[in-house]
C-alpha cells in the first residue's frame, strides 16, 4: 500500500469514507487516533486523512491541519505507545489550496490482534469501526501464531460483579511501592477498566482468564473445571473403591496451590530423626520442595484450552500429579530437564511469580528431581496430558 498522490487523494475525497479510508478534520487526542490505527491494522490496512472534513453529501472537503508539530507528536505516541503491539504509521503532507492535508498510511498488521493501550480490540467495518468479537479474536491469535487463551475475555466475568477488589488492592499496594489503587486511579485519571486492561487481566470490562484465575471472587462459578481434584487411596490403583481422603480444590491459583500442597503433605509418611522427640517435625518421604515445584508447574503451565482439572493421586507406592496438555512446541522431557522452557501462559506466569512461591526461571524440573531423584516424567502427547510421578520412599 503506497502513500497517495494528489490525484489519488482527490479520488478518495470524491468516493467518501469506506473500509480503507477515514476522514479526520482534526485529531483531538491520542486515544482516538490509536483506535483508528488499531482498527485499520486489524483489518486490511488503510488511510487516515487528517485535515479533511465530511460534507453533507458524505464526500471529503479540505479544511487543513492547523498545527503540524502537535499532530506529528500525536501520531508518534498513538502508534508506538498507545497501540499494542506498536504500529508502523507512515505519513505524507500534501498541500491543496494552501491547506495542508496529512495522509497517515496504516498497513494490515502482521502481528494481529492489535489493541489500544486501554485494552480495546477494534476492527474496521465499512466506513466505521467496531469491537472485535471473541471468535474473531481467537482466529487472529491463532493466525498470528501468538495465540494465548489466557488473554481472552471470559464470558460472564464482568469486572463489576466478579472482581475481588480487596485482593487486587492488596496486590497493587505490594507491587506498586505501597501506593493504593484508589490513589493511583485518581492521580492518573483512569477508571478501573483501563487499569485492569493495562495490567493484562481484563478486556472490554470483562476479566480474562488470568484475571479470573488470580483476582476473581469465585473462578469456578464460571469455569468449574479449573480446579484441582485430589484423592488419597489405600492401594495403588485408580479402580480402588475406597479412599482415605479426597478434595475438590477450588479458588484462585494461589489458593489452589496451598491447599493442594497441604493435601499431599498430610497424606505422606514422616520419619522422626534419631535423637529427636515425638513432637519434632520429622522428614517427609517426598521433599516438600519437590511437591511444591510439581504442583506450581501444573497450575501455571497446564493447557487452559483443554477441558479438565488438574489431578493429584496419592497411592501407597507413588504420588501422581497430572495436568491437561502435553509439553508445548515439541519440547521433550530431556529438554525440560535441562532447563529449556517455552511458557505456554506468559501473562499468567508473570502473576504466578508475584503471587505464588514460584520462581519461573526454568529450573523447577531440575530442582524437583534434585530434591526427589526417584521422579518420573511422562509427556503423553496422544492423551494430551503431562504427568509427574514421585515414587514414595516408604523405607525412611
Amino acid at each position: 500500500m503506497n502513500l497517495l498522490t494528489e490525484t489519488e487523494l482527490f479520488k478518495k475525497l470524491l468516493a467518501g469514507e469506506d473500509s480503507f479510508t477515514q476522514y479526520k478534520s482534526e485529531i483531538k487526542n491520542v486515544d482516538s487516533l490509536a483506535e483508528e490505527m488499531v482498527a485499520f491494522a486489524n483489518g486490511g490496512g488503510g488511510y487516515i486523512l487528517v485535515g479533511i472534513a465530511e460534507d453533507e453529501t458524505g464526500r471529503g472537503k479540505v479544511v487543513g491541519v492547523q498545527n503540524l508539530k502537535y499532530l506529528n507528536n500525536h501520531i508518534s505516541n498513538a502508534s508506538s505507545e498507545n497501540s499494542v503491539p506498536a504500529i508502523i504509521a507512515k505519513t505524507e503532507s500534501i498541500v491543496i489550496d494552501d491547506k495542508t492535508v496529512v495522509v497517515i498510511r496504516i498497513e494490515e498488521g502482521n502481528q494481529k490482534p492489535y489493541r489500544t493501550k486501554g485494552g480495546k480490540y477494534i476492527v474496521r467495518s465499512g466506513a466505521d469501526k467496531r469491537a472485535v468479537s471473541q471468535e474473531e479474536l481467537s482466529r487472529m491469535f491463532q493466525a498470528s501464531g501468538n495465540f494465548h487463551v489466557e488473554e481472552l475475555a471470559v464470558r460472564g466475568a464482568a469486572i463489576e460483579t466478579e472482581l475481588d477488589r480487596f485482593k487486587l488492592s492488596e496486590y497493587f499496594e505490594k507491587n506498586f511501592n505501597g501506593q493504593s489503587m484508589t490513589s493511583f486511579l485518581e492521580e492518573n485519571e483512569q477508571n478501573i477498566e483501563t487499569l485492569l486492561a493495562n495490567l493484562g487481566i481484563a478486556i472490554n470490562a470483562q476479566l480474562n482468564l488470568v484475571g479470573l484465575l488470580f483476582f476473581a471472587k469465585n473462578p469456578q462459578r464460571l469455569r468449574p473445571l479449573l480446579e484441582t481434584k485430589a484423592v488419597s487411596f489405600y492401594g495403588n490403583s485408580l479402580t480402588d473403591n475406597h479412599y482415605i481422603a479426597n478434595d475438590d480444590i477450588g479458588g484462585t491459583l494461589d489458593q489452589q496451590f496451598q491447599r493442594a500442597v497441604n493435601f499431599v503433605v498430610s497424606n505422606l509418611l514422616k520419619k522422626q530423626p534419631e535423637g529427636e522427640g515425638f513432637n519434632s517435625r520429622g522428614k517427609l518421604e517426598i521433599s516438600k520442595i519437590a511437591i511444591e515445584e510439581a504442583i506450581a508447574n501444573a497450575l501455571v503451565h497446564r493447557s487452559y484450552d483443554k477441558a479438565g482439572s488438574i489431578l493429584i493421586f496419592v497411592f501407597q507406592n507413588r504420588v501422581e500429579i497430572v495436568s491437561p496438555g502435553s509439553l508445548p512446541n515439541h519440547l521433550t522431557i530431556e529438554q525440560v530437564k535441562n532447563g529449556n522452557a517455552v511458557p505456554r501462559n506468559p501473562i499468567l506466569l508473570g502473576y504466578a511469580i508475584k503471587l505464588m512461591p514460584y520462581r519461573g526461571t526454568g529450573s523447577g524440573i531440575r530442582r524437583m528431581i534434585q530434591e526427589h531423584p526417584n521422579t518420573e516424567l511422562i509427556n503423553d502427547r496422544e492423551g494430551q496430558q503431562f504427568k509427574v510421578i514421585f515414587w514414595r520412599n516408604t523405607n525412611l
